[in-house]
């Protein structure tokens, strides 16, 4: 029988929840779903849905960002929320969605309002705030007590949310990310000739680290190894001061020539695979790990801080290390430690990116994501 879904994403990039997202359509339209995809605005995400089957509709909704837990902010955002309700109704009942999947607590209105017009909703969880004060954490959570059902990407994140309120334990479930590897793995190179080469892929935002990868490179010139460094991604809208600060951060350690922006790019695997160690130094929470997992899936070491759902991304991983998130003195110890022992981790990579194949393999991730959200329409009728 055929169902339809309207799944409430709340941004048109591509990067991590953004990817996940389509490979739930992949699961959805793979059995004949209908799908629908609201999204705020246009961007990059929009053709890669329609490419996999889904239709694409644009409707304000409000997202939650930190700036929302200010007084001005959190005005500003019941403004967004007031004019988005009609088009919001509209779009349910238009729809006719037999379940509204609402991907990442940051757009919280779909839950509410989804229940009140008596329509299944689940949230798949992306996010994990361990580290803001508890009332925050429980008012960020709060939303999810609208949803029938919460899917959450790893262990970690289900701890976060049962510490803000113990009944979301009973009704999520964790489901690891599928994640897509290269069409064809490639081994690092076989002599560490000449620079090392750093790969840092993300978000260009102080929780992400970018600063930090910069850091290392300073510390390990200083020490005599030459690095390079590369960065893969950009800044959200209205944070291009931050990217500024990295770009003179750059600058005043005479990195120039050393350190290289490529902005936002859609396909990650051409630079993965011509980098030698990738980096993942964030400096908050994270609730998984994408990126440290494409890097083992793509056969390359991988060091990350140590913390949250990057410790269960690279758990089991030889080529993976894991350190203190703001301890340079660890960062380039690792780094150093692949150099020496090269051989060991190119070939302890190789095995890896076998194993990753088969842990996140999309198929076994859209087969369960789709029997959760088809069991919730069945135990709803």
């Amino acid at each position: 029988m055929e169902r339809s879904i309207l799944i409430a994403h709340p941004s048109a990039d591509l990067y991590g929840s953004d990817r996940v997202m389509l490979e739930t359509i992949e699961a959805l339209r793979y059995r004949d779903w209908q799908v629908t995809v609201t999204l705020p605005a246009p961007g990059p995400l929009v053709p890669e849905i329609e490419r996999r089957g889904g239709r694409v509709t644009f409707c304000p909704a409000p997202v939650l960002r930190k700036s929302a837990l200010r007084p001005l902010g959190m005005l500003k955002m019941l403004g967004e929320a007031l004019r988005s309700l009609p088009p919001s109704v509209k779009l349910i009942r238009s729809t006719k969605a037999d379940l509204v999947y609402v991907s990442t607590l940051t757009i919280p209105l779909w839950m509410p309002l989804s229940r009140l017009m008596r329509r299944p909703v689940v949230c798949h969880v992306h996010e994990s705030e361990r580290n803001v004060p508890r009332p925050i954490r429980r008012a960020l959570a709060m939303p999810l007590l609208f949803a029938h059902a919460l899917i959450v990407n790893s262990k970690f994140s289900q701890s976060v949310l049962t510490d803000s309120f113990r009944s979301l334990g009973r009704k999520s479930e964790v489901i690891y990310n599928g994640v897509p590897g290269p069409d064809t793995v490639s081994r690092g190179r076989a002599d560490l000739t000449g620079a090392i080469r750093l790969l840092f892929v993300g978000r260009l935002a102080p929780r992400k680290g970018p600063q930090v990868a910069i850091d290392l490179v300073r510390e390990l010139v200083g020490q005599g190894v030459d690095t390079e460094l590369d960065l893969v991604g950009a800044v959200f809208p209205g944070y291009e001061w931050f990217e500024d600060e990295l770009r003179a951060q750059v600058a005043d350690h005479q990195l120039t020539e050393k350190v290289r922006f490529h902005g936002f790019v859609d396909d990650v695997w051409p630079h993965i695979s011509a980098a030698d160690v990738v980096v993942v130094p964030s400096q908050g929470d994270e609730p998984f790990g994408n990126t440290a997992v494409e890097a083992v899936l793509a056969a390359r070491p991988v060091v990350v801080s140590s913390s949250s759902g990057l410790d269960e991304a690279v758990a089991g991983y030889e080529c993976a290390q894991r350190v203190s998130a703001d301890d340079l003195a660890q960062w380039s110890a690792a780094i150093n430690t692949v150099a020496d022992d090269w051989p060991h981790y190119r070939d302890a990579a190789v095995r890896d990116a076998e194993t990753a194949r088969t842990r996140h393999a999309p198929a076994l991730y859209q087969q369960r994501v789709e029997h959760r959200l088809a069991a919730l329409i069945k135990n709803k009728n």
